[in-house]
């Protein structure tokens, strides 16, 4: 069982998200709405996963990505993504992202992703 932070914009996406990861006896620790939300609850809830959506007010899932690398190396993040954003994926990956789901979300390809970087 992991800890998960649901990072996201849309209350929707992080809901559908939520009760994919719950099915699978995951425990979502916090949901966020932006990138600065994000950095902010990854140092004080400290998850074992974080989901980040692309694109995002205030700071975007690249811009957090990176600022939450520089405070843990070692976090596992997975980028979230609509078609058509294979360019700030890839981005988003070399900045230190662990793995990659499209939305919408396909129920067994999240939890294949959560598997995959729980390893």
């Amino acid at each position: 069982m992991a800890k998960v932070l649901i990072v996201d914009d849309a209350k929707f996406m992080r809901m559908t998200l939520s009760n994919i990861l719950k099915k699978a006896n995951h425990e979502v620790v916090g949901e966020a709405e932006n990138g600065q939300q994000a950095v902010e609850m990854y140092k004080s809830l400290k998850p074992d996963i974080v989901t980040l959506d692309i694109t995002m007010p205030v700071m975007s899932g690249l811009e957090a990505v990176k600022a939450i690398k520089k405070e843990d190396p070692h976090a596992k993040i997975i980028m979230c993504s609509a078609m058509g954003q294979h360019k700030m994926v890839v981005e988003a990956i070399e900045a230190g992202a662990t793995d990659f789901i499209v939305k919408p979300f396909d129920e067994s390809r999240v939890i294949e992703a959560i598997q995959r970087v729980l390893l």
